[in-house]
Parts: structure tokens; sequence; C-alpha cells
């Protein structure tokens, strides 16, 4: 199994409008989340960084996971390690659960970058590795330079780009693949055989796109929300149970649908 620290269903929280994200994070884990996501790329960690210490909840049960290494992000290679030091301190913690390469950009060397990860785990400054929009060549040469096991690589992933490859990669080495834009920006909702299934269990179609998610193994997903209700419906897509029928007619989609564009990256999508 992967790393069981990692909740099943965070918050994702990249938007336009950054001081958003103190009351939409205080809201989430006032309701139950226990997973917040977020970016150096977002401009949001200091907002984030704020909505956990306004909340209730002990800040040791929170798993907070942000990313660097991006398009335009630090000039050099070498700058990394600054960059984790400066996500951190923006979210005003003493450590992170989870850092990502955000994106296998130009600014990205791995033998330069990964080691800078490393070092940042052995002194505490983050507690795990992942990488985000990886390929599977990317994901082998990564495990092979990283001390770290790679806990997580997050994707775009939903009923519209289905990533049986990465997922099947997950599954054999055991880490999780964590699903971003899980409801595609809503257009789940354009699906005519997610409406039927969504009907059938009373539910929305992004619940059931979130369910049918959660129903693979390794698989977390992150849907952003900044509402309350919203943030509610997404949690309780966890109590939705899909039988094998659902789960084999959106596993039989074939659309090819991206949200994001791949221009973010040197790979072949």
């Amino acid at each position: 199994m992967p790393d069981s620290s990692l909740p099943r269903i965070g918050l994702g929280t990249v938007s336009d409008d950054p001081p958003e994200w103190t009351e939409a994070v205080r809201t989430a884990l006032e309701i139950g989340y226990r997973h917040i996501d977020t970016a150096q790329m977002y401009d949001n960690e200091e907002y984030v960084g704020e909505g956990i210490r306004a909340s209730s909840i002990d800040g040791e049960e929170v798993f907070v996971a942000t990313k660097t290494v991006y398009p335009d992000g630090p000039d050099h290679p070498e700058g990394v390690r600054d960059a984790i030091d400066g996500s951190v301190d923006r979210l005003g913690l003493d450590s992170v659960d989870l850092c990502y390469v955000h994106w296998p950009s130009d600014v990205y060397e791995p033998e330069t970058v990964l080691p800078q990860f490393d070092e940042a785990r052995e002194d505490g400054t983050i507690d795990r590795v992942g990488v985000c929009n990886f390929t599977p060549d990317l994901l082998d040469e990564a495990r092979e330079i990283l001390d770290a096991p790679l806990t997580a690589h997050q994707v775009e992933f939903h009923p519209l780009l289905q990533q049986d490859e990465l997922l099947e990669y997950a599954q054999e080495h055991d880490h999780w693949l964590v699903a971003y834009c899980p409801i595609a920006r809503g257009r789940v909702y354009d699906v005519p055989e997610v409406r039927e299934i969504a009907e059938k269990h009373d539910a929305t179609p992004a619940q059931v796109s979130l369910a049918w998610l959660l129903s693979k193994d390794n698989v977390a997903v992150i849907p952003k929300s900044s509402g309350e209700a919203h943030q509610r419906e997404n949690l309780a897509a966890a109590d939705i149970a899909l039988d094998g029928e659902d789960v084999a007619t959106i596993d039989s989609l074939e659309y090819e649908e991206r949200i994001i564009d791949p221009d973010h990256g040197p790979w072949n999508w």
C-alpha cells in the first residue's frame, strides 16, 4: 500500500484570487478535510498557511503538500533548495508533509534538482518527495536518482482523460497517483453516461467522477473548491459506492480531453 498518511480526498487551491484561500482552507478543515494542496506557482501559500492556523484543527493533523520547479520558476536549478525553503516559510510551517517537482520544465535538471529534494528531506524541511506531470521514463529516472521513496505522482486525471499507463505504474511501484482537475472543471456534467450513473445514485456528476477515481487502488483526488457547499459535496463522494457496471461504463469512455495545456513541459503526451 502507498503511504497511508496521505488522505485520499484533498483540497486543491489553484485560483485567480489567492486571498480567498484563507477562509476556504479554514472552512475545509472545519468540515473534515485533512489534506491541503497548494503550489509556489499559485501565489497563495501565505493564505493557505493562514487558513490552517485560523482553523480549530491542530496543524499536526493536516497533511500539507506544495510544489516547486515550474515554468518561469527558479532561474537556475541550483536555486531549487531556496524555492523549497521559501514555500515552507510562506506557509508558516516548520516543515511540509509533501513537496513535489511541479513540472519537468526547462529548469528541471534531474541530477541537480532531485538531490536538493533529498537534502530538504534529510534535514526535516520536507517529509516526503513527489513529482507532477511526469512520463513513465521520467518516473524511472527520478526513482533512480532519488534516495527518498517517491510518495506521489500528481497528474490531470478524470473520466475524460484516463491515465491507465500512469495508474498501472503507480500500482506497480506503490505510490499515490494524485488526480488534479478530477471533475474536468465541470465537463463531466456533459457526459451522458456519467449523468445517468449520477441519477442512479442520487448524486451529482462531479461526485460520480470522484467516486470513480476513488474506486481505484493508489488514487487520491484534490478537487478545487473554495465554497463550503461544494467542499461538502466533494467530501461526500467518498460515501458513494459505484458498482462494477458503473465503473466499467466510465472505464470504457474514449474521450481524450486535456484541461491543462501540455505545452508547460517538454514531454510527449
